[in-house]
């Protein structure tokens, strides 16, 4: 593989370029039309479409959104990137499970908001959120909004440039911080990708002290080319690992625990994230589908394919009149809910979220 950095200017040009074929069981993807609704999937893994499914007031605007997430209520958290001159706006929504709008803020994290999980501990659940951009944090929080901490570059690693951690600016580098995204370990701890500054996994303990790193950029093979995701995999049957989205190389690359790297999953078009449901495996892709796996990394249904639309429609992110009901433009993010049901958010700049209500 080659090495050239994938930036969000350059994205724009190969998000047109076609993706490879994942390698798996041959299967059919199709989207249907029953009584005015729109049934993507197959077999054991069909899902309703409903395309802009939380309701927002029109105080406020969808600003790039970015992630998802699901509290234990079947609340929904949605984060945008926001506009740097727009600071008194709010980067984090909230909206109860019938799409009604509950409350925002997060104003600290406008014009770089990125990644948001929820994480339960003991009796309570928290938000933990990465921001790129400017911002260059991440920071938890409780699930009103109340700071519990926020954090900066961790200089004691030893591979950011001199300033990074109070720096304003982004640094587009590999010796800058731009962090993306969480996982979750069993000792209270986590990781945190630099998805797109070092391309470095960060392990930190249940305080959020660094701990150690792995990764960095390279060809494949325990290095990366744009560390965007992550998730611990630990679905039945299988031994816990940890799954990382290396984007600009189309890969997803699984390492042990201790993230010594195993194997890499090919032909996925700029993967974004993962979630884990049951035997599912959910990678929302930026080249226009979302495709989930088994137990075995096979791949038995991909979601919402629009990638002949977008490589027909020029700045298709930037022309919400020709979008298609029941195919997405860059799925950026993706997460189940607690029945099963799948959330998307998408790279696009009005913002759109979409619910797919499991049938079969």
């Amino acid at each position: 593989m080659t090495q050239p950095t994938e930036s969000r200017r350059q994205f724009l040009s190969s998000a047109a370029a076609g993706a490879a074929v994942l390698t798996a069981a041959p299967m059919a993807f199709t989207a249907s039309r029953t009584s005015d609704e729109v049934i993507v999937g197959e077999g054991e893994h069909k899902y309703r479409v409903r395309h802009d499914w939380p309701m927002l007031p029109d105080k406020y605007t969808w600003q790039t959104t970015h992630n998802v997430a699901v509290d234990r209520a079947g609340n929904l958290y949605v984060i945008h990137e926001g506009r740097r001159n727009q600071k008194d706006h709010p980067s984090i929504f909230v909206f109860d499970a019938e799409r009604k709008f509950l409350r925002a803020f997060g104003a600290q994290f406008q014009g770089g908001g990125h990644g948001i999980e929820v994480r339960q501990e003991g009796d309570e659940e928290f938000l933990y959120v990465a921001a790129y951009q400017q911002v260059k944090c991440f920071a938890k929080m409780t699930l009103d909004g109340e700071l519990v901490w926020l954090k900066k570059a961790p200089m004691e690693s030893g591979i950011y440039a001199p300033g990074e951690d109070v720096s304003t600016e982004a640094n587009w580098s590999r010796k800058g911080f731009l962090p993306t995204n969480f996982a979750f370990l069993d000792d209270g701890g986590f990781l945190l990708a630099d998805g797109y500054g070092t391309f470095h996994i960060h392990r930190f303990d249940k305080d959020a002290n660094w701990v150690s790193s792995f990764g960095g950029a390279g060809r494949g093979e325990g290095t990366f080319n744009t560390a965007h995701g992550l998730w611990v995999d630990r679905r039945p049957g299988r031994k816990p690992t940890i799954v990382v989205t290396d984007r600009a190389h189309g890969t997803l690359q699984i390492f042990d625990m201790a993230g010594k790297y195993l194997e890499t999953l090919n032909g996925f078009g700029l993967p974004a994230n993962i979630d884990t449901y049951g035997n599912l495996m959910l990678v929302p892709e930026l080249k226009a589908r979302v495709s989930l796996l088994n137990e075995k990394n096979e791949v038995v249904a991909q979601l919402g394919v629009g990638l002949d639309r977008l490589n027909a429609v020029k700045n298709l992110r930037g022309k919400p009149a020709e979008w298609k009901a029941g195919q997405f433009v860059h799925p950026h993010d993706a997460c189940f809910g607690e029945n099963g049901d799948i959330y998307v958010a998408e790279w696009v700049g009005t913002g759109r979220v979409s619910k797919l209500e499991k049938v079969s």
